[in-house]
């Protein structure tokens, strides 16, 4: 039977709740238990898919088409366990689904309210396909105090009455700050946030203190006494170098010891951190560096394009290098060809990310001619991929006036709306200006590669599965001018009908793909195409 970890946090927001989650998870796999981590968000959003990246980072996709939090993106990269519809929850979610379940009559005419209706609904969630699994891992997003939160508290606490102890351990995250005035680190907030959570029912059986220097013993003594938990069971979480030496830190400072001492079992043999301690030393040791010039919308964010951001640190694990990240801006290419040369020619390879919008596209498309026509390394994702073709028309097929009706109308729809697409259940068909609109093709599908393509050699396969989120893609129609303009589509949907991947033969490293590979990738199993990307940069670099 599954066991329960309910993890929430107090004092204030950002402390690595979703961090702590995954690290710990990783500790238990460690051990040979499975896991599984699930996130509640408690906002009024139906899922992230509509919110600014400005607002909440980026949204992670899942293979069964899931828009969710960016922290499942954690709980995969750590776990190496594939996240679900299943794993991620909003307030929004669970009010809509009970208010159809009232529309429909399900509950004959009794006054719905947040107990037990809402509560329920949150139990349900929490406890739904576990089946094989040792612990299940559940984040409550937010502070400990916040009003959207109050019913996911109320939930765990009667998780707890009615699962028993044995079942259920309450982690709390807590900011032990230090006052530099005083030189001292002060307990008082751990403190009014433990009472805060008790007086909703919760008494945490283990207490997460992040803090920037060393936690004394007597302060640990006083949280502990202060709190109503045992001494060793106040965790010191002091910053780490990476977010990789974090399950490490953990295990040394004894956290998932006395998780599994809070629900009675007795630790076995140590955990096999081998992988955690090879990640470590690769990212620690590296025998050089490459730096990747990122062309792109969010570049002011760097949690907008968290997975990204990970998966070019993965790739430069496989080479055993550092891999230097220079966010840059889009919009500053649409100025002039001497901008464009300055930012770019340090660079040793160039991607130009996923997005929306027409914003910046321009400076998108000059960074791509740079790549082909200088045969720097070029790496096009999802927007990027048909930026290439938009490129590549223009300066290599002819068309001119080639665009993407993304950005407006054109004469030469390159890129345009999806209108059908192949699923499971058959042909899905939309109408571009109809009611159904442009719907999203989320979720992991297959590609069929050409067989001698470079990226059939990279994969080591030319049959392979992705994870998609776009409305757009590259027109069919353009596939022969395109390849006659130097392109190669290497990469189609099985029924042919759908552009994957395209290449340029001709140059080193030119590959844009439309689905997002970076969702896929772990630090102990680097994405191949990153791999090799990183390899081509690191080739690059040797040249110039």
């Amino acid at each position: 039977m599954a066991r329960y970890i309910f993890i929430t946090g107090g004092v204030v927001s950002s402390l690595g709740k979703g961090l702590m989650a995954a690290s710990l998870a990783a500790l238990l796999q460690a051990r040979g238990y499975k896991v599984r981590i699930r996130k509640f968000d408690p906002y009024l959003n139906v899922d992230p898919g509509t919110m600014s990246p400005y607002q909440h980072g980026e949204v992670y996709v899942t293979d069964d088409g899931a828009e969710t939090d960016l922290d499942l993106g954690h709980y995969e990269r750590f776990t190496g366990v594939s996240a679900r519809q299943s794993d991620n929850v909003t307030s929004g979610r669970i009010y809509r689904d009970i208010i159809a379940k009232e529309r429909r009559g399900d509950y004959l005419g009794a006054t719905v309210q947040v107990i037990p209706h809402v509560t329920n609904e949150i139990k349900a969630f929490a406890q739904a396909d576990v089946d094989g699994l040792d612990f299940v891992l559940c984040e409550i997003g937010g502070t400990v105090g916040d009003i959207e939160s109050l019913p996911f508290i109320e939930a765990i606490r009667q998780m707890r009455n009615e699962l028993g102890r044995e079942q259920t351990v309450f982690v709390h995250v807590t900011l032990v700050p230090y006052i530099a005035a005083a030189g001292e680190l002060k307990t008082k907030p751990t403190q009014h946030s433990v009472k805060e959570l008790t007086a909703l029912g919760v008494q945490p059986d283990i207490l997460l203190c992040r803090c920037e220097h060393p936690l004394p013993e007597n302060e640990q003594a006083k949280i502990a006494a202060f709190c109503n938990v045992r001494k060793e069971a106040v965790i010191p979480a002091l910053d780490a170098k990476s977010i990789y030496a974090v399950p490490l830190q953990y295990h040394a400072e004894g956290l998932d010891y006395e998780v599994l001492r809070a629900f009675g079992i007795t630790p076995g043999v140590a955990p096999d951190l081998r992988r955690w301690e090879d990640i470590l030393d690769r990212q620690q040791n590296p025998e050089g560096e490459v730096t990747i010039g990122v062309v792109g919308k969010y570049v002011g964010l760097a949690d907008a394009y968290k997975s990204l951001n990970e998966a070019l640190a993965h790739g430069g694990f496989a080479n055993r290098v550092k891999v230097n990240i220079n966010w840059i801006d889009a919009e500053l290419f649409e100025k002039g060809d001497s901008d464009i040369t300055a930012a770019l020619e340090p660079m040793h390879a160039i991607l130009v990310p996923g997005g929306f919008g027409e914003r910046g596209s321009e400076g998108k498309i000059a960074a791509v001619r740079f790549a082909r026509e200088r045969k720097v390394p070029f790496f096009g994702i999802c927007l990027g991929m048909q930026m290439a073709c938009i490129e590549g028309a223009r300066n290599t097929a002819g068309i001119e006036n080639a665009s993407s009706t993304e950005f407006g109308p054109t004469d030469e729809p390159v890129v345009g709306i999806i209108t059908e697409w192949m699923t499971e259940e058959g042909l899905q068909t939309r109408e571009a200006g109809g009611d159904l609109g442009g719907t999203m093709r989320l979720g992991a599908y297959e590609a069929r590669l050409a067989g001698n393509s470079h990226v059939s050699g990279i994969y080591g396969s030319t049959v392979i599965s992705e994870r998609h989120r776009h409305r757009y893609e590259v027109n069919g129609a353009y596939k022969e001018p395109l390849e006659k303009g130097g392109l190669m589509f290497s990469g189609m949907s099985p029924d042919g009908l759908l552009p994957e991947i395209v290449e340029r033969p001709d140059h080193p490293w030119f590959i844009g793909v439309q689905f997002h590979p970076e969702l896929k990738s772990k630090p102990f199993d680097p994405h191949p195409l990153f791999a090799s990307f990183i390899a081509a940069a690191v080739e690059q670099s040797r040249l110039v």
